[in-house]
């Protein structure tokens, strides 16, 4: 990925011109996770998810913490090498059940691997989508949206704040589909896979509606929220093959007067982008790191090290 790796730690001096960490107790894992559970709360997650920590010590001391999307072998040696204590990870390690974690297989040999190294690794996933400051929200951000809310509404609010799945905004300006396809093309992480486009490129599009991850179990919500289109990763031929035949109709049926307009649209609704799953979901990573960092500052504990993965997890790395 291009994006340039984050190193951070405060530096600042108290007024007696000491470092202000050198006077705060150094946070273990124990605290690091309470302030990362109350950012991304377990009880948002899925009922089939298990987010949280997976391993490590609690009183281990915490000096520097490595973010990226997925725990694959990779990520877990550049954690090792860099002399992490702490990993996090959207994506799981133990997804489905595991019955095992011997040497066999390569999600043993990651946690063996952790151990042996005093890494401990918490995963922030589908209690991230939902919450504050998440991963559909950091998304929605960078692509400029505004008067944002959440395209699945959760009956809760977290700080003051709406949360629930996707989010729906609008653009600070018309775009054309072309041209918004490609203002998120500059905002990603650099994949082989790279973004596709379904719709009609030259008409314009103002209402976004955004579910990083794999979104095509919610083409009804977000044709509920009138969106001109629909960002999201995994799409699947038929569903969107079907759906976009089915905007296509209606519109034709529309401009001839056998059927009521629904909402101002300029073509066919909604259009899809399909991102890479790995690439849109790594936006988040950044703001976990800041929002740590903050946390840690408010409760008077020192700062760690934060540093964002640059590997590209994206699995295709050959396209022809």
């Amino acid at each position: 990925m291009d994006k340039t790796a984050s190193d951070s730690a405060d530096t600042g001096s108290s007024s007696s011109g000491k470092p202000r960490n050198a006077e705060l107790p150094q946070p273990n894992l124990s605290q690091v996770v309470g302030i990362l559970e109350d950012l991304y709360p377990l009880q948002y997650s899925e009922s089939w998810d298990a987010p949280g920590l997976i391993v490590g010590d609690l009183s281990t001391g915490i000096n520097k913490v490595i973010f990226a999307v997925d725990p694959t072998m990779d990520v877990v040696d550049e954690a090792i090498r860099q002399h992490a204590n702490l990993l996090i990870t959207h994506h799981p390690l133990l997804f489905k059940a595991v019955h095992q974690v011997s040497g066999l297989g390569f999600r043993g040999g990651i946690v063996n691997a952790l151990i042996r190294n005093h890494c401990a690794l918490w995963v922030g996933h589908t209690n991230a989508d939902v919450a504050y400051h998440g991963v559909a929200q950091s998304a929605a951000d960078r692509f400029g949206l505004l008067d944002q809310h959440p395209l699945i509404p959760a009956d809760i609010q977290q700080h003051g704040h709406d949360v629930g799945l996707g989010r729906v905004g609008r653009l600070p300006k018309p775009q054309t589909l072309r041209e918004f396809a490609a203002s998120i093309a500059k905002v990603l992480p650099k994949t082989t896979s790279g973004i596709q486009v379904c719709g009609e490129l030259d008409g314009l599009v103002r209402r976004i509606a955004v579910l990083p991850g794999s979104g095509d179990s919610c083409f009804d919500e977000v044709r509920a929220s009138d969106a001109d289109v629909y960002v999201t990763s995994d799409l699947r031929h038929h569903p969107v093959t079907d759906a976009y035949q089915q905007s296509r109709y209606e519109y034709m049926l529309a401009a001839s007067g056998y059927a009521a307009e629904r909402g101002q649209h300029d073509a066919p609704y909604p259009a899809f982008i399909n991102t890479p799953h790995s690439a849109i979901e790594r936006l988040w990573l950044d703001y976990a790191a800041t929002d740590l960092k903050d946390a840690l500052r408010r409760r008077q504990l020192h700062a760690v090290e934060t540093r964002v993965s640059t590997l590209n997890t994206d699995p295709w790395n050959l396209r022809i």
